[in-house]
């Protein structure tokens, strides 16, 4: 299993809405909203690094209000 964390900014306003979507997803085990730069944090755990890819590529970045995203790959 690889672990990573992402970090997701969303238009203002939208983050509740963001997080409800995402929290329903299969990859994510941990989700919140928090201030300052980044609108929220979430917690992933997939079975590989491609799999990270897709989920941030083609679910994460597809949702409307997202507008950027930081992926941290946890090496230990």
């Amino acid at each position: 299993m690889v672990l990573a964390y992402i970090m997701v900014r969303v238009d203002a306003g939208a983050e509740r809405d963001v997080l409800g979507q995402l929290k329903g997803m299969s990859e994510v085990k941990d989700a919140h909203v928090i201030y300052g730069e980044w609108d929220l944090i979430l917690k992933i755990d997939v079975k590989s690094v491609e799999d990270i890819t897709a989920f941030v590529v083609d679910k994460l970045r597809k949702i409307r209000s997202v507008k950027l995203t930081s992926t941290m790959i946890v090496a230990e």
